[in-house]
């Protein structure tokens, strides 16, 4: 069974910085993708920023020059880097999981981020 846990969320202020973690533990073979999404209330899940199994990274227009993804050594574990947060990066953050051979998707349970002004 695979799971995901997220940490590192809380309250922040506009300008400052956090930065949410993501643990990955059980049977992943091989990992296509490995991302971060975002909900507020009221709103459909976004794609904030994530990561290729060859490297490439894609973010979200909005957190470009924010927010940077990373990967621990032992690649079971990702960041996302906030720095200067604004009020509407305000959510819930969902760490996701796309595995390479069965395509199957992971979801954390969220971590909510709230950025006061």
């Amino acid at each position: 069974q695979v799971q995901l846990v997220e940490s590192g969320g809380g309250l922040v202020q506009a300008g400052g910085s956090l930065r949410l973690s993501c643990e990955v533990s059980g049977d992943i073979r091989s990992v296509l993708v490995m991302g971060w999404h975002r909900q507020a209330p009221g709103t459909e899940r976004e794609l904030v920023a994530r990561i290729f199994n060859d490297g490439r990274t894609e973010y979200a227009d909005s957190v470009k020059g924010r927010f940077t993804l990373s990967r621990g050594n032992a690649k079971n574990t990702l960041y996302l880097q906030m720095n200067s947060p604004k009020p509407e990066d305000t959510a819930v953050y969902y760490c996701h999981l796309r595995s390479w051979g069965s395509g199957s998707d992971y979801w954390g349970q969220g971590t909510q981020v709230t950025v006061s002004s």
